[in-house]
């Protein structure tokens, strides 16, 4: 995988701004539900003051659920105080928002009251392995592919048919997919396709590679353009991971490589991964079952986990397959790469990446070798591999205690966790069928997933 995409300079992310005609800089970073919160600053003062001092937030945002209540949390709680932590702008991360004339935005990294990066920030928990694997000599490259459902105003389907990948069907929604196309890549990401997906309204837009921190912060503010384009033009777009029982889920498949000296560290594997593409294939499946939580964090995640929905049902690896959890494309060359296919379109962009670049650093670290590989239909034969949890109280036992979560970090890990834990109650007393995609789960997900 390649990219050519630079970082930008203080100096020219100014003469961006002027030459657009900004009048407002978004200062972002994503809670731990993947949405954005922030800042909206005048865009002199920003340059002036926000841009060295950054700007005050509660640390409450890293304790909201979906529905932006507030869980029994030990870190972040009334007796805490809910404190201010500051955002700090990353300038070379600001895009501009040429679907919102006059807007830009700059990810932030989070700091907390003492000025050292916030442990439960996402950011900062990807942040972390980035720097680990750059301690080794390696350099995360990733790529996302997300899958969404367009919808009315009352969030229901736009069409009761299938047409995948369709050129003739639904082209009445062409200017809304063009909308976002644009807006995309005005916002410097790399669109290289969009098609119609296996549902009825069910969209994927591909877009480029880039190093891991670029990508989340791609992918998250991917989301938040789909969304709002969707909004102009009188529909509306969801990343909930199986609205309907019935129809297709979303999923995010997450597509990494190391880079050593500039070179895809994989290139060399021809037909069977190399020796390093190994060693982080087996960090990928070794910490597989504790990842769960991350790729399916609502009780909604585990019912997109079936038999033939393209979903994994197993912890297992192959090549170009489909059917299994960890595909590996290795034919050769630059493009090499491992793709994750197990996390919901509502997974957190940065923190399925940490997890990803965790184990896989994990995996490379003690040489950790790989099971054979699955070959032909793996829903119909999974053989003895271990079985992905289907609902959330098994993707949180698999979390709590792992080895994952104490890469992680401790403080964010038990956090996390806990938002998770309160979910399950909920989720029981309103759906305790493990089957069905209820009126009350879509009220409380399609939303604002």
């Amino acid at each position: 995988m390649t990219s050519s995409t630079q970082p930008l300079t203080t100096d020219e992310f100014r003469t961006q701004c002027r030459e657009a005609g900004v009048h407002t800089v978004e200062v972002a970073t994503p809670d731990t539900q993947g949405h954005l919160r922030g800042k909206r600053v005048p865009v002199d003062r920003f340059f002036e003051t926000t841009i060295t001092g950054g700007c005050n937030i509660a640390d409450a945002m890293f304790v909201f659920d979906m529905q932006n209540d507030l869980p029994d949390n030990e870190f972040v709680n009334p007796e805490t105080g809910y404190l201010d932590c500051k955002l700090m702008p990353d300038v070379s991360a600001g895009r501009i928002l040429s679907h919102r004339p006059g807007y830009a935005i700059v990810f932030a990294s989070v700091e907390d009251p003492h000025g050292n990066p916030h442990p439960l920030s996402p950011r900062n928990v990807l942040a972390d392995q980035v720097a680990r694997l750059n301690d080794q000599g390696l350099d995360p490259f990733v790529a996302t592919e997300l899958e969404f459902y367009l919808l009315t105003p009352e969030f229901e389907a736009v069409q009761n048919h299938i047409q995948y990948s369709s050129l003739t069907d639904m082209i009445e929604l062409e200017p809304v997919l063009h909308d976002m196309r644009d807006a995309i890549a005005a916002a410097g990401i790399e669109v290289e396709s969009s098609n119609y997906e296996y549902g009825p309204g069910q969209v994927e837009i591909n877009c480029g590679p880039a190093d891991a921190m670029r990508t989340a912060d791609n992918t998250v503010l991917f989301k938040s353009i789909v969304k709002q384009i969707a909004v102009q033009h009188g529909y509306r777009a969801t990343f909930m991971p199986k609205p309907w029982t019935e129809q297709s889920g979303s999923g995010m498949h997450v597509h990494t490589s190391l880079n050593t000296d500039g070179s895809n560290a994989f290139a060399s594997s021809q037909g069977a991964p190399n020796e390093i593409m190994g060693h982080w294939l087996g960090g990928l499946l070794e910490h597989a079952l504790a990842m769960t939580l991350i790729g399916a964090p609502t009780p909604n995640g585990g019912r997109r986990i079936r038999p033939y929905t393209f979903a994994p049902t197993h912890i297992h690896w192959g090549l170009d397959n489909r059917s299994v959890l960890a595909r590996c494309i290795c034919e050769g060359g630059s493009p090499n790469r491992v793709e994750y296919r197990s996390a919901g379109a509502d997974a957190h962009p940065h923190l399925i990446i940490a997890s990803i670049l965790a184990a896989g650093a994990d995996g490379v670290e003690r040489k950790l070798s790989i099971p054979p590989m699955s070959e032909g239909d793996m829903y119909g034969n999974p053989g003895d591999n271990v079985a992905i949890p289907t609902d959330l109280a098994g993707a949180l036992a698999a979390f709590e205690g792992s080895a994952l979560a104490g890469m992680l970090g401790e403080v964010f890990s038990r956090s996390y966790a806990s938002i998770a834990a309160a979910e399950i109650p909920m989720a029981v007393e309103n759906n305790p069928d493990p089957d069905e995609v209820n009126n009350w789960e879509r009220e409380r997900f399609i939303e604002h997933s």
